[in-house]
């Protein structure tokens, strides 16, 4: 545990939650997976998750944001998509439980012009498309 003073710049609550999300990736995208929320801030989340996800993958979450103050701020600045909240995978622990502690940094709206979301978002998009024409 950390006994230093704090480095981080927004306040972490505790929050237990269920979540889905998806791995923005060609190959994971059609993959509406679940795992928990730990705590949560207006700069990121840390989840448990059951799939292996890398640094750097962008990922969908889909949360209950409407029980959480923080989340006005949220839905303000961070890059909102199909009612989900887009992050970064930022850190990865591997827990006893063979299960992942990943921390995920929400991109901002200003972050999403300079970043390659655009090309993860498509493959959201796609899967959205492909699964209308499957129920058609």
């Amino acid at each position: 545990m950390h006994n230093g003073p704090e480095r981080r710049k927004f306040v972490r609550l505790n929050y237990v939650a269920p979540l889905a999300y998806k791995i923005c990736k060609a190959e994971t995208i059609k993959k509406l997976l679940e795992g928990y929320t730990s705590n949560v801030s207006q700069s990121g989340i840390l989840c448990k998750l059951k799939e292996h996800v890398n640094k750097d993958d962008i990922i969908w979450l889909s949360f209950d944001r409407d029980t959480l103050q923080i989340c006005t701020d949220l839905e303000k600045n961070c890059l909102v998509y199909q009612s989900g909240i887009i992050g970064k995978v930022v850190r990865i622990e591997t827990t006893k439980d063979d299960a992942y502690n990943v921390g995920i940094q929400f991109i901002t709206r200003q972050e999403k012009d300079l970043t390659h979301i655009h090309s993860k978002l498509y493959f959201i998009e796609k899967a959205k498309e492909e699964g209308r024409k499957d129920n058609a």
